[in-house]
Parts: C-alpha cells; sequence; structure tokens
C-alpha cells in the first residue's frame, strides 16, 4: 500500500510569533494552502492509497468554516484515497468542533478519544483522537494487535517518551513500549521537527510540521510517503515548504547610531523566498527600539528583529563616581547583582540604565 503522513499543518495559526509585521500571518496562511495544494496533487498523480493526518491539522479556536470547507473540497479531490486524522491538542475531538459537527466525505476517518480499530482485507488501521486539548491518559499502553498476519498501522498524537510535565500533558508515549506492539508503521504528530530513519527502517515517524511555523522551526519542512507491505516498508522525506526561515547575526559594537545598522540591514542580500529574523549582538552605543528600526527597513522579507545587546559602558567605573549619574548606576548595578534575577528582569533593568544614563548627560 502506498501512502502519505502528514501532521502539524495547523491551518488558520494567528502566527503570533512570525512576525512584528501583521501582513505576514497573512502571508503565511496562504502558504499553508499552497503547501496543503502540493500534497492532494502529489496524491493524485501517484494514486496513493492512505492518506494519514497525525492531528493538528487545524487550529480548533481560530479555524473559519471556509477553511474547513476549503479542506475537505480538496479531500473529495481523491475520492479512492482513504483519508486518516487523529486529532492533536490544537484541533481536539470537542462536541462543538468541526470534527464533530461538519459533514466531512464519505473516504475521511476521524478517530476519538477512545483506541479504534478499522479493519480492511489486508490492513487494520488503529487511531486515536484527542478529546481535549490535554491528554494524560490515552490508554495506548493497554492497545494488543488484534491480527499480526496484517498490515497493522497506528495513528496518534502524542511526545515519545515525554519526561517533563508539559510533555507528560499531552499523551507522553513510551518509544520502547511502542516498539514492543509490534507495528509495521507507526504515524505520530505533535513533534513539529522530522524524525525518520529509513535507511535503518525505523518504524516509528514523525514528518514534522508541513510548514514552518515561525523561527523555531529552521530546516526543511514536508511529509513523509511509502510504501507499506507486510515485513516490507520503504519510505522517504519529500520537503514542500518553499519559503525559508533564516537567522541573521549582526555585531553593533562598531556602530555608533541607529543608521549605522539600518544601513547594514539594507544591504543584506536576502531571496524572496525567506524570511528573516536579524539578530542583534555586541555591545551597543546607541538606544535600540527594535520595532522602530523594523519600520525604518527596507526590505519586507525581514520580519523580525531580536535584541541580544549588552550596554557599551563600564558600570564599575561608573558607580564609583560621585555624581548623581554614578549615585544611579551604583542603584541600577546593585539590582542587576541580585540572587535568581530572571533574564527578563535583566533586560528590562538594563534598558532602565540606557535611559538613564542619556538622561543624565
Amino acid at each position: 500500500m502506498k501512502f502519505v503522513h502528514i501532521a502539524d499543518m495547523h491551518f488558520d495559526s494567528p502566527f503570533v510569533n512570525l512576525s512584528d509585521k501583521d501582513v505576514m500571518g497573512d502571508l503565511r496562511r496562504l502558504e499553508q494552502r499552497k503547501v496543503f495544494k502540493k500534497v492532494i496533487e502529489y496524491i493524485k498523480q501517484e494514486k496513493i492509497e492512505h492518506l494519514f493526518i497525525a492531528g493538528d491539522l487545524y487550529e480548533h479556536q481560530y479555524v473559519k468554516l471556509s477553511t474547513i470547507e476549503y479542506i475537505n473540497k480538496l479531500f473529495q479531490e481523491i475520492p479512492e484515497t482513504k483519508i486518516w486524522i487523529a486529532p492533536g491538542n490544537h484541533d481536539p475531538y470537542l462536541k462543538n468542533s468541526y470534527y464533530h459537527q461538519f459533514t466531512w466525505g464519505k473516504n475521511v476517518t476521524i478517530f476519538e478519544n477512545n483506541i479504534t480499530r478499522v479493519e480492511l482485507p489486508e490492513i487494520d488501521i488503529y487511531g486515536y483522537g484527542f478529546g481535549d486539548f490535554y491528554c494524560t491518559d490515552s490508554g495506548i499502553e493497554n492497545l494488543k494487535i488484534q491480527d499480526k498476519n496484517k498490515i497493522n498501522v497506528l495513528l496518534i498524537h502524542g511526545t515519545l517518551d515525554g519526561a517533563s510535565l508539559e510533555e507528560k500533558q499531552y499523551n507522553s508515549i513510551s518509544k520502547k513500549m511502542l516498539q514492543e506492539k509490534g507495528f509495521d508503521y507507526i504515524a505520530l504528530g505533535h513533534i513539529h521537527k522530522p524524525y525518520y530513519d529509513s535507511e535503518n527502517i525505523q518504524k516509528i515517524v514523525y514528518p514534522g510540521s508541513t510548514i514552518s511555523l515561525g523561527f523555531d522551526e529552521l530546516g526543511e519542512h514536508g511529509m513523509i510517503i511509502g510504501n507499506l507491505e507486510k515485513d516490507n516498508l520503504q519510505y522517504e522525506f519529500i520537503s514542500l515548504d518553499e519559503a525559508q526561515f533564516k537567522e541573521v547575526i549582526i555585531d553593533i559594537t562598531d556602530f555608533f547610531a541607529k543608521e549605522d545598522l539600518i544601513e547594514k540591514i539594507n544591504d543584506l542580500s536576502v531571496q524572496s523566498n525567506e524570511y528573516i529574523k536579524i539578530i542583534l549582538k555586541g555591545e551597543r552605543n546607541f538606544e535600540i527600539n527594535s520595532y522602530e528600526i523594523l519600520k525604518l527597513i527596507s526590505n519586507e522579507r525581514i520580519i523580525k528583529i531580536k535584541d541580544e545587546t549588552k550596554i557599551a559602558v563600564d558600570l564599575e567605573k561608573l558607580a564609583n563616581e560621585n555624581t548623581l549619574r554614578g549615585i544611579f548606576i551604583k542603584m541600577m548595578k546593585e539590582k542587576l547583582e541580585e540572587k535568581d534575577l530572571e533574564q527578563e528582569e535583566k533586560d528590562k533593568i538594563e534598558k532602565a540604565i540606557e535611559i538613564g544614563l542619556d538622561a543624565l548627560k
């Protein structure tokens, strides 16, 4: 059987962490549709029998009915393909969800929050869907394969070997336990970075998010395509996301005005399919307002600026001055040296020092 495995599409995501430029969210949502169409076109051309969607197909809190209708219309273009959906923590199977209320095509099967086996002539599909935004007891450890002579596939959303409290809230599953179950293929979702080993025929697979959702998801994004027979699994990862998220580091130690920085950024060579995040390093000799600088940059592909610079002053020396400035610096320096100070608080204190020094010139 030929299959495609995707996960974490996150249709209608607000992309709040993507950029300070509002239009970028709209552009990224259009790119989501473009990539999803690629998946459907591939299925058409290659006559794929099964499409596995391992959760977070859409954002429950934001998704529009028009988006659901758009997805279902594309599903109807591949009527011979069986589509299997295991809802995740962003698109759980709730009573008010579109999984429950919308009339999907006949080729679509959506798993609810109980482990279910669907029997086909040569293959059994096992699936489980989140019934809420959190899942701490899917019962997967009690699952037993009914017919080991058939091809057996498990479709589920969750975290392999989740150790932290947060990870355990999203269906933490033991990798060792899954391996012992004896499935021929386990289609997972939730982790946005691809996790697979096609050369060593790893049977537990994350395809990663189908498109990158931001700068915390660098690298390639796409789908897993494969061919599965009993005791014979072959698959590969295909990149689909044409956009590239890149981080560019700029050391501003030798810059003495924001105009120097803006000129440097405007001179960067940026491709039309790239989203660029500028990370500022070094010691700053002028006040930095990332939002204001971003508005003055000519290249629209540069969409985010993160300031990781430090003040270019000798605080120890200034604190010893017998002046109002010296008293101010001494007080602020004592605050900076407090134990267990969070980085966010340090950043605020450093910004206050910068503004204070400017006012006390």
